[in-house]
């Protein structure tokens, strides 16, 4: 059997990530989501995660409990190590990552790819502050992260998300379809 391809989503704050994510997993639903792992209040909005503590993420770090994990801003966040068993018989994965992790895909990952979802700066800060998630000042933090370049050698599929949902997941699902044969 071939193992599943672990598909890494990436790209700024307010780029809407989670929302062709989720428009891709229901067009493709052999698709699994992973739900991640974060320090942040289940209170606090947002993405469906899974909320802990600082001490019980460390805990489960520190357990081999994630596949892969990472801090960013003032929170961490992980993936379970469960993608695992997915990816073993044969089921592609698809989550959300920092972009500083992905060099770490072609060790953990027998297959891999990147997505990389952009948006003009306009677009950005409208979104960000329409969901109301963080302070003005988070906000210029993290739009000032926008532009951050991947690492060197790494070959993502980049998919605008200026205009409609559909657009951008037509762009997605084509992306994938060449790998899936």
């Amino acid at each position: 059997m071939i193992p599943g391809r672990f598909i890494a989503v990436v790209g700024p704050s307010g780029v809407g990530k989670d929302t062709v994510m989720e428009a891709v997993c229901d067009r493709h639903p052999e698709i699994r989501r992973v739900r991640r792992v974060i320090t942040r209040s289940a209170e606090a909005g947002g993405e469906d995660a899974d909320a802990v503590t600082f001490e019980e993420f460390e805990a489960r770090a520190q357990r081999g409990d994630f596949a892969l994990f990472w801090d960013a801003h003032g929170l961490r966040y992980g993936i379970p190590a469960s993608v695992y068993v997915d990816l073993a018989e044969g089921r592609d994965v698809l989550a959300n990552l920092s972009r500083a992790v992905l060099p770490e895909l072609e060790t953990r990952f027998d297959r891999s790819m990147i997505f990389s979802i952009t948006a003009s700066a306009q677009v950005l800060a409208a979104r960000l502050a329409a969901r109301g998630r963080e302070t003005e000042e988070e906000q210029t933090k993290r739009l000032q992260r926008a532009d951050f370049r991947l690492a060197e050698g790494l070959n993502p599929v980049v998919i605008r998300n200026d205009g409609t949902l559909g657009e951008a997941v037509a762009a997605f699902s084509a992306a994938l379809q060449p790998e899936r044969a």
